[in-house]
C-alpha cells in the first residue's frame, strides 16, 4: 500500500507547524556582520591606504625610493663597464 501526501505550504508555515526556529532574523544579523567586515577590508585595501602603508612618508618616500633605485641603477652600469 502506497500512501502521498502532498502539502502546501511556504516555509514559514512548514517551520512553525515542525516547531523549527526561525532563522531569518539570525541570517539577517549574519548577512549584516559580513557586509560591514568586506566593507572594512575593501576599505584597508584600497591603493591610497596602501600607499600610506607603504610609504609613510608620502612624496619624500617615494622620491627616497627613486634615489635608491637609481643609485643602484648606477652602481649597476658602472661596474659593468669597469670589468
Amino acid at each position: 500500500m502506497k500512501v502521498t501526501i502532498n502539502i502546501d505550504c511556504t516555509p514559514e508555515e512548514a517551520r512553525l507547524f515542525l516547531g523549527l526556529p526561525m532563522v531569518g532574523p539570525m541570517q539577517e544579523a549574519l548577512m549584516d556582520k559580513l557586509e560591514q567586515r568586506m566593507t572594512d577590508y575593501l576599505d584597508a585595501t584600497s591603493p591610497e591606504a596602501l600607499l600610506k602603508t607603504w610609504l609613510p612618508a608620502g612624496v619624500q618616500g617615494i622620491e627616497q625610493l627613486q634615489k635608491a633605485f637609481w643609485s643602484q641603477f648606477q652602481d649597476a652600469m658602472g661596474g659593468g663597464r669597469d670589468k
